[in-house]
């Protein structure tokens, strides 16, 4: 290893230390989804706000058992969106959700009674107190900490925010992040015919869809020629869109045409690294521009982009975001695995279920740097670290999701 290509965990730290955490911003809830929460959101209310019926029936009161044959008259009837009652004496007829009216402590279902006329029932089971009533604060109480700073929302949390009455929240901010894809030979246009050694650009879409699952937004994004100075410029127009951010692909390798660092110059940037002992992306610089902007350049076959964002970018944009370092996972390998040492590897996988019904990791095949196809496949990244050169089934590997606020497993119990 040359003595500038540095350790993965070393360039890592380097770029966290350089990711500054976002001021917080208020959102409407209807517009959180996906959102991190910026600070614990503590229930001002009980959940349900007063005791209800679980379900269509009489609400009744007594000893600690009310006992079958029991006759009742109905006093009342109290349905779903009705107001305070108050029971004196008897039973009310009680729908689903209904307010429980004060003074009664149970329901019956109605198909254990029996009408006995218009006006009175009789109990053909016993009943005791506090059946099939819910609660007031039942699901939450009042001063409870329901979700913690730092839960990425999903509709089951918008449920519950809507169900407390909170009408907006205090979320992160979305890092706002440019996208620069390099090359003469790229084309956009998915109807344009290629010409003789064309290729269509694949990172732009990839960068333009993960972006934003990974909690940032896209502000800007153009592909550029091969061209120093058309770079620059390039990267002036993002800083202008507001990026805190940019990632380009291509041009940072040691080719007559690899012109970013060139660029970098240029701009006045600061080179923070170039060159990081991983596969694939090792040729991966990380720089910062003038007036705090981070730059990740990027090699640019396929695979390497999807390296580049998932183990350099998605960590810098969780420091962002306010989210503590990420936690892989230790799942055991489904076969052997080899590799060369000295380079850290990243490798499309496949969370599976092994013949014992146990979650396994199956590294899949076609790991080169320009094969996307087995990157559609894969739901995980598998580490093997630069030191390993080989590993047999069974061995307990670390693995990350596809990005890093995704993740198809149970989170770990903690001891």
């Amino acid at each position: 290893m040359s003595q500038d290509t540095l350790a993965y965990d070393d360039a890592l730290r380097i770029v966290l230390a350089q990711s500054t955490p976002l001021p917080a911003e208020h959102c409407p809830i209807a517009r959180c989804l996906g959102r991190v929460l910026a600070t614990p959101i503590i229930s001002t209310v009980d959940l349900p706000p007063f005791d209800n019926s679980a379900m269509d029936g009489f609400a009744l009161r007594g000893d600690a058992h009310l006992a079958a044959d029991t006759e009742l008259e109905i006093e009342g009837e109290q349905a779903a969106g009705d107001g305070v009652a108050r029971a004196h004496r008897g039973a009310w007829e009680i729908m689903t959700g209904a307010r429980v009216p004060d003074g009664l402590d149970r329901v019956i279902p109605v198909e254990q009674t029996e009408r006995l006329g218009s006006t009175r029932i009789r109990l053909l089971a016993e009943v005791s107190a506090g059946q099939n009533v819910r609660h007031a604060g039942s699901d939450v109480h009042r001063g409870e900490n329901v979700l913690a700073a730092g839960t990425v929302l999903a509709p089951q949390h918008l449920m519950l925010l809507a169900s407390l009455g909170i009408a907006q929240i205090s979320v992160a901010a979305r890092p706002r992040v440019a996208v620069l894809c390099t090359g003469r030979e790229l084309v956009d246009d998915p109807a344009q015919p290629l010409a003789p050694g064309q290729i269509r650009n694949s990172n732009g879409p990839f960068l333009a869809a993960r972006i934003p699952l990974a909690g940032a937004e896209i502000v800007y994004q153009e592909t550029v020629g091969d061209d120093a100075s058309a770079f620059a410029s390039a990267v002036q127009r993002a800083l202008g869109a507001g990026a805190e951010v940019i990632i380009s692909s291509g041009a940072v390798s040691m080719g007559r045409y690899d012109f970013v660092p060139q660029a970098l110059q240029q701009l006045g940037a600061e080179t923070l690294f170039h060159k990081v002992a991983i596969r694939p992306g090792k040729p991966l610089l990380f720089a910062k521009l003038p007036g705090g902007a981070l730059l990740f350049g990027l090699p640019g076959n396929p695979i390497a982009v999807a390296v580049g964002l998932r183990f350099f970018v998605e960590p810098s944009l969780r420091m962002m975001l306010g989210l503590p370092n990420e936690t892989p996972r230790r799942i055991p390998l489904l076969n052997a695995y080899a590799k060369k040492p000295r380079l850290r590897f990243h490798l499309k996988s496949r969370l599976c279920i092994d013949a014992r019904g146990q979650l396994a990791i199956e590294v899949l095949g076609g790991q080169e740097s320009y094969r996307i196809r087995p990157l559609a496949d894969a739901d995980a990244w598998a580490i093997v670290p630069a030191e390993i050169d080989s590993l047999p089934a069974g061995s307990l590997v670390e693995v990350y999701g596809a990005g890093h606020l995704e993740f198809p497993l149970p989170r770990e119990i903690q001891a």
